[in-house]
């Protein structure tokens, strides 16, 4: 009898170690978030050590009786209501049976059951019904089972119990077979071991809380540039698993950290803004992701508006007139700003940036000219000129129009001799041909004054560049004076001629001189080889002269060398003239 005892127990070892052995394997390669179902039901195979003695029918004095050991046929069900994650109730059946033995258990009692990540230990204590079936006849015991397992989680709402191993104890009454001198047979007691593996079913329960987070931003309110700080608070995650964190915003550049994020503001407009986090458990396939965004405010540093101011060229004209306006406009705060919205009181205005042309009406007026320059950010400033709108003068002169004049009015360099006119005789140098250009110039001129009284001629003296800077200066001095005392004894009034000497600054270069010669008409295909085989003598004399500019039209003499006239020679002469004739002064006639 020890012997067998023994030998049972070793074998219940055994199947402890390698049940144990599968539940570390199975541990390591499943990870899944449970639920806790509201009922749970177990089925699977049983194996029962009975481990008690039951009488030999057809045995007396004494009864003999055997061990009733192992039961390797079996069969466990199970079934518990829980009443949270931790405590259930639980009812069980268990049948196990060999070559006409069979035992099966009726029991119920609670169960409590620690829940992990993926994998569940249970311990439950129950009070059972046992009823035992031997070869003699059927005996109801009393009996209790004290023992736990593990679970593991496979998928959603289906488990694999690894094991179950149980302690299971009963007591039977065989008074009917034994007699009260063997009273160890006639009250027997089981006490075995009972192990199970089998699939649990989960049904009904609450389904898991779903992940959440909360975001909050600090400071809520910042000027541009400064950094806003962004804090997420997740819940309702398996504290056991690292969380991802996915930052991002609408509002500059963001840097994520985990829980904390900061966001970059500079360069962003003012304006709200939203921070958005994604929290992901990546050990979770399903319901292991949250989300949460924080609100905050990028505020712009105060603006100044756009400084701006406005002027009219002319500010005065007759009626009818066109006046050019323009206006100038800078920010303060250096952001680019535009002109536009252009309006006039009177007239027609037309504008394009920052310049405008204002068309004046036929009658006298004061008109103020506006115009709003507008920066980026939207501030806007306004100014305005006034343009002073007068009667129109009186219609011109009878006579040849003002085109007709200015293209009549030919003008032509005068040519002088060579040093002419000298200090002594400031009234000496001007030839014959030159007078008369000048005389024809001085009617022209007293003419186009009438249209264009504000008119004036500019009188540029040169000289050649044979003498000293002093002494060219003076000569061409003299030149122009002489010129100008010429034009004022022929009528032009004085103030309507202006001076200017050079010396020889702005002489013509022998390239230049040669083109004026190439290009005369006055000059025949003989002549111009001629001339052009003189050219030191050509080139002197064409800088020993005064040009002529008209102030209105900006037409300057036309530099053509009079060589076909009388007195062409001595103008060409390279030394001083002996004599030459003073310029014959005009008597002005009284009007």
């Amino acid at each position: 009898m020890r012997v067998r005892q023994i030998r049972s127990k070793a074998k219940l070892r055994t199947h402890g170690l390698l049940f144990f052995t599968l539940t570390l394997l199975a541990v390591s390669a499943v990870a899944q978030d449970e639920t806790v179902p509201k009922i749970d039901i177990f089925a699977g195979y049983q194996w029962l050590n009975a481990n008690g003695d039951v009488p030999i029918p057809g045995t007396s004095n004494p009864v003999q009786s055997q061990t009733l050991k192992e039961l390797p046929k079996g069969f466990g069900l199970a079934g518990a209501y829980n009443y949270n994650r931790y405590l259930a109730l639980e009812g069980d059946y268990g049948g196990d049976w060999k070559s006409g033995f069979s035992v099966n258990t009726f029991s119920i009692g609670p169960r409590l059951m620690w829940r992990t990540e993926g994998v569940n230990f249970f311990l439950h204590t129950l009070l059972s019904d046992n009823r035992l079936n031997t070869p003699s006849g059927s005996n109801n015991g009393i009996g209790a089972i004290l023992g736990g397992g593990i679970d593991i989680h496979l998928w959603k709402h289906f488990d694999w119990r690894v094991f179950e191993a149980d302690y299971q104890w009963s007591r039977h009454n065989f008074s009917s077979q034994v007699p009260p001198q063997q009273p160890d047979l006639r009250r027997s007691t089981f006490d075995g071991a009972r192990l199970r593996s089998g699939l649990v079913f989960g049904f009904g329960g609450a389904p898991p809380v779903p992940p959440a987070a909360t975001c909050s931003a600090q400071p809520s309110q910042v000027l541009v540039g400064e950094p806003v700080t962004v804090t997420a608070n997740p819940s309702n995650f398996n504290p056991k698993h690292p969380l991802g964190y996915d930052w991002s915003s609408n509002a500059g550049k963001v840097t994520g950290k985990d829980t904390t994020a900061t966001i970059d503001t500079n360069g962003v407009a003012g304006g709200n803004y939203t921070a958005v986090v994604k929290i992901t458990d990546p050990k979770v396939k399903n319901n292991g992701m949250a989300s949460c965004s924080a609100s905050f405010i990028v505020k712009e540093p105060p603006k100044n508006p756009p400084n701006m101011s406005c002027s009219a060229s002319p500010s005065t004209v007759p009626a009818g007139a066109t006046v050019s306006v323009s206006c100038t406009c800078t920010s303060p705060d250096s952001v680019p700003v535009t002109v536009a919205n252009w309006t006039a009181s009177e007239g027609n205005i037309s504008g394009s940036g920052n310049t405008a042309t204002l068309s004046t009406g036929p009658n006298p007026a004061t008109v103020t000219v506006s115009a709003v320059c507008t920066d980026t950010r939207g501030l806007n400033t306004s100014a305005n000129t006034i343009v002073t709108v007068e009667m129109p003068p009186p219609p011109p002169p009878s006579g040849p129009t003002v085109q007709e004049l200015e293209t009549r009015l030919a003008l032509h360099s005068i040519y002088f001799p060579t040093a002419q006119p000298t200090p002594q005789k400031p009234q000496v140098g001007l030839l014959d041909s030159q007078q008369q250009t000048l005389t024809a110039l001085a009617s022209d001129f007293q003419e186009y004054l009438k249209h264009k009284p504000d008119a004036h001629l500019i009188l540029e003296g040169h000289a050649d560049p044979r003498g000293s800077v002093p002494y060219n200066q003076a000569l061409s001095e003299r030149r122009v004076d002489l010129t100008k005392s010429f034009l004022i004894d022929h009528g032009v009034p004085e103030g309507s001629i202006e001076t200017k000497a050079f010396g020889h600054q702005k002489n013509l270069t022998a390239a230049q001189v040669k083109d004026l010669v190439d290009t005369n008409p006055q000059v025949t295909p003989e002549q111009r080889q001629k001339i052009l085989k003189n050219m030191r003598t050509v080139l002197l004399a064409s800088n020993r002269r005064v040009d002529v500019t008209l102030s209105t039209t900006g037409q300057t003499s036309v530099r053509q060398y009079p060589f076909n006239a009388a007195d062409s020679l001595t103008l060409l002469e390279t030394k001083p003239a002996a004599h030459t004739k003073p310029a014959a002064k005009k008597i002005k006639k009284k009007q």
